[in-house]
Parts: structure tokens; sequence; C-alpha cells
């Protein structure tokens, strides 16, 4: 006789441009409810509901009694409030990146999930981009990693500069594949559309000698999201956007014994991230398992990021010191 599996009842909590792809993705899913979604903005919950056939709410606090967990996926000034009155509904729950907007609510989310032994998973989606799976059994020992995130300009997300929307993405796996302490970041960032940061440069350096170089950029002509991994004898290129993997190594050859490049790609262009990731998320809260990206990483990363955003904030008040304010950001004033 086969065990019955218990029906895990979610809510999503903001069903703004993100929010509605994590409700489409949990009412298709088997073994999973999706019995609400909330959203101040009356005419948005109405309408994600009305497609899901599910109940909206725009006070997110009457949804809480009836779900096992959820998705928090409003504006991150936000993500504590909301996360702190889950946790005290004893409610599972990915909170989507950036985790919070300060170490402090990050230590005590973490610290009050810990205490009522809840699922606290960090919504850091490009984890469970296939080609970053995929390229996990090649690593060996990442020497220079290079990675660019580049993207056209969109109203969205601009409530957080480009670190925060951005960079974090690969700050955050940069982290998980390199085994080893930080020891020193530089940074160059400038606004140039909006008044945060909308291009900027990191250079981490690590403790065993890694380094890796992340360029972000929101106001690009291009779409690009890529990530160069070098390590001996070999070179790994993740290509975000496709979601292939390419690895590269030098074997030697039959004439002159030169050595040849030995290709092999990896491409998973009909797998879903989103899907990946909520579904990764439902099994540990069916499991009872530690996210691989739990609020320590979400806090491991925002830790970097905020350090980031200060380095450039420093650089450009010595900038504003010498040049006076700059004010107009747009450059387009009539």
């Amino acid at each position: 006789m086969s065990m019955s599996v218990k029906t895990i009842k979610v809510g999503v909590i903001g069903v703004g441009y993100l929010g509605k792809f994590h409700a489409q993705k949990y009412a298709a899913m088997e073994g999973v409810q999706l019995v609400g979604v909330a959203d101040p903005d009356q005419s948005q919950a109405e309408q994600v509901a009305g497609e899901l056939g599910t109940a909206m709410f725009t006070d997110y606090q009457k949804l809480l009694p009836l779900v096992d967990a959820v998705s928090i996926v409003v504006p991150t000034i936000h993500h504590h409030q909301v996360a702190r009155d889950c946790i005290r509904e004893n409610i599972d729950l990915l909170v989507e990146k950036p985790f919070t907007t300060t170490l402090a609510e990050a230590d005590e989310l973490i610290n009050s999930a810990r205490e009522k032994n809840l699922i606290l998973q960090v919504g850091h989606l490009e984890r469970f981009n296939p080609a970053v799976l995929a390229m996990q059994p090649f690593l060996t020992h990442p020497l220079f990693i290079e990675a660019h995130r580049i993207s056209v300009f969109k109203n969205r997300g601009t409530d957080v500069d480009v670190i925060l929307d951005l960079m974090i993405h690969d700050i955050d796996i940069i982290l998980s594949i390199v085994d080893s302490p930080l020891k020193t970041i530089h940074t160059v960032g400038a606004p140039v559309i909006t008044q945060l940061t909308d291009i900027a440069n990191a250079r981490l350096i690590f403790e065993n000698g890694c380094t890796a170089n992340v360029t972000v950029s929101r106001i690009s002509m291009d779409n690009i999201r890529r990530m160069r991994i070098f390590q001996p004898g070999q070179y790994l290129s993740v290509d975000f956007s496709k979601k292939e993997v390419m690895s590269i190594r030098l074997k030697r050859g039959k004439q002159n014994d030169q050595p040849l490049p030995d290709i092999s790609k990896y491409g998973f262009p009909d797998q879903d991230t989103l899907e990946l990731e909520l579904t990764d998320f439902m099994n540990n809260v069916r499991t009872r398992t530690t996210p691989a990206v739990s609020g320590v990483e979400g806090r491991r990363a925002l830790a970097i990021a905020l350090e980031v955003v200060e380095q450039i904030r420093e650089n450009r008040e010595q900038v504003e010191q010498l040049l006076g304010p700059v004010t107009n950001y747009s450059g387009l004033d009539e």
C-alpha cells in the first residue's frame, strides 16, 4: 500500500511581476495546494487569484492561518516584517532575494526560524539554474572567476541598487563555489539614470588566492548573464540565459603532441529555474531538510553586497567632494 503524500498548503504574499510566477508554479505542482495569494493591490490580487482559481487577500495576515508554507515576494523593505509574522505563525518560508535590508534583520529571522525548526529559504534563483547545477561536478580549485550580469533598463527592481538587484546573484554563487574566506573587496560603481548605482564592478579576493571579478549593469543595450571559471587544466563557461555550461580542457594531440582543446557542452533549455527552486523548497518543507540556500547563505551574500554598496557610496562621496554633487541622473532633461 503506497503512503499518501500530505498535501502542502501554500500561499504567495506579493503577486506583482515575480510573485505571479511563484503562484502559477505552485498551482501546477502535485502534492501542493495554492490556498491563496495576498497583495495590497486589490486588482492585482484578484486577477492572479482568478486566473489560478484560488482565494485572494489584500491583508496577508488573513492568509497566514490557512497555510503551511509561503513565498514572500514583496518589496525588500517589507521582507523582515512579513517574514517575522510568518515565523510567529509557525509557517515555513521562502523569502525572495535580497534576504533583508540589514544584517540585523537577517540575524533575527535566522534565529527565530531556527528556534521553531522552520524551513527558511532565500530565493537566490540562479543557484537552481540547470547550468549552475550541471557545473558543480566539474569544479576543482577555481583560481579566477569572471562574471557579467548586464541588462537593458527596466523600471522594475529600481527600489534597490544594481548590487542588491543583480550582483548579489553572482556573489552568492561565487561564495558557494570558493571554499575560502574572503580577504578583500575592491569596488567601483556609478549612478547613471537612477539615483542609485546602475553600473558596478567588484573584485573579490579570497585567502586561497582565488580572485573573482564581477561586473553588473542595468543600463546596457544587451542582456548578458555569464560566468567564466578558470581552474588548473580547465575552463568552465556558464551562460545563465541559455542555461548552458561549457567545459574546455587541453588534451594531448596525436601529431607533434600539440595539445588540443577538448570541449564539452551541456544545455538545459527546457528546464524551468523557478520551478526547480520552488520544488526544492516544497521538498525541504516535506522532508524538513535544511535548504542549500538557507537564511545563512542569504545573509552571507547580503553581507558582501552591503559592503560593496558601502564602498561605492564612500567612493562617490569622495568624487562629489572634488566635483560637487551630480544631480541630473537622467541625462534627458528637457
